[in-house]
């Protein structure tokens, strides 16, 4: 599919339907089953903590395990000039060599008046200089105080989206249960779902569960402004898939199991390092892959997914693992269920995707 444009990814949603805190429990959220079909048609409503209804013996699931970092700061200009500014860090750019010293890559607002050459006060014993600029409208800063990873760490905040307007009264809730390798700035949010009792369902249950590592930046929100969704360009980020993660794919393959991808994030990393038998390489790399309707899903058999902000890029992905019309059916049924949104909200199980060309059936 080519010519594709913005609107055709667009809905209505009252804001009342954004979830601004969690579930009182993570299981407790909602989830739509979403099989093959046209229309509303099939469509199932259950509850998280009955997935396992849904996955039989042999399946794969592959979750993310990448750790949302305090990555908001506030600061001030040093010297006269003062005035606040809000840092986002973005990612590492040293190998923490030098305990004293990190440089990041980051977002700064207001950009208009923060160049390079600035320096920039987080707090008495913690500085940072303004070193250069990227070609995203960011900035490279360089932090330097005696204890900047531990100072960091107190004065960062979680950098949650702009729809959520405070924090939760438990930071560990904007983290999933198995997030391990610190990195990103917002959580992998298909996997806030999961209890640690449901992960040893699934495995009793004859599920294996794989981890793959992506660390989610800024590209993944920013907003669509090209005139052509295909010339949108996805900010690189890294990603790690361990061996092991590439033997439970390929296992899942030869016994006739389904891969079924925990979020976008994962989605993203599978088919980055996808083979064409449906096989995955292992490794470290950065993907910028941007999946549109027409993508020829090679790994992906079912998706496990929240839902998501009109226009945004992670809403073309999931249109064109199920197609555009099945999606818009779903999100109509949503709205019209009530159905909690973004990142604290409700989720979708989509089954039925496409690899290599053949669909694929549900449980």
């Amino acid at each position: 599919m080519v010519g594709l444009h913005a609107e055709q990814f667009d809905y209505p949603l009252p804001e009342e339907l954004i979830a601004q805190e969690p579930a009182p429990r993570r299981d407790d959220s909602r989830l739509m089953v979403v099989p093959p079909g046209a229309g509303s048609v099939g469509i199932r409503h259950r509850r998280f903590r009955e997935l396992p209804q849904w996955l039989r013996p042999g399946d794969c699931l592959v979750i993310n395990d990448s750790r949302v970092v305090p990555a908001r700061l506030a600061a001030r200009r040093a010297g006269g000039a003062g005035g606040a500014v809000e840092i986002l860090l973005v990612e590492r750019l040293d190998g923490g060599e030098v305990p004293q010293h990190q440089r990041w890559r980051a977002m700064v607002r207001p950009g208009r008046r923060v160049r390079p050459g600035d320096t920039l006060v987080l707090a008495e014993d913690l500085t940072c200089r303004v070193l250069d600029r990227d070609d995203r409208g960011g900035r490279v800063l360089s932090f330097e105080g005696p204890h900047v990873e531990q100072r960091l760490r107190q004065l960062g905040r979680l950098p949650l989206p702009p729809y959520i307007r405070r924090q939760p009264p438990d930071p560990e809730r904007y983290q999933t249960v198995f997030a391990r390798h610190e990195g990103s700035i917002a959580a992998p949010t298909a996997g806030l779902h999961f209890t640690p009792d449901l992960l040893d369902t699934l495995r009793a249950q004859g599920v294996t569960v794989a981890r793959i590592t992506l660390h989610v930046g800024p590209g993944t929100f920013r907003p669509v402004r090209t005139r052509r969704v295909e010339d949108h360009v996805l900010d690189p980020e890294p990603y790690e898939v361990p061996e092991d993660t590439a033997e439970a794919v390929a296992a899942a393959r030869r016994r006739g199991g389904r891969v079924v991808a925990v979020g976008t994030t994962v989605t993203r990393t599978l088919e980055s390092v996808a083979l064409p038998d449906g096989t995955i390489r292992p490794g470290r790399g950065r993907t910028g892959l941007f999946i549109l309707p027409g993508h020829r899903f090679r790994v992906v058999d079912a998706l496990l997914t929240n839902l998501h902000l009109p226009r945004s890029t992670l809403l073309m992905l999931v249109a064109a693992f199920c197609g555009p019309d099945r999606i818009r059916a779903a999100y109509r049924e949503a709205v019209r269920c009530r159905y909690r949104f973004f990142s604290f909200g409700d989720a979708m199980l989509l089954l039925g995707g496409r690899r290599d060309g053949h669909p694929v059936h549900p449980a």
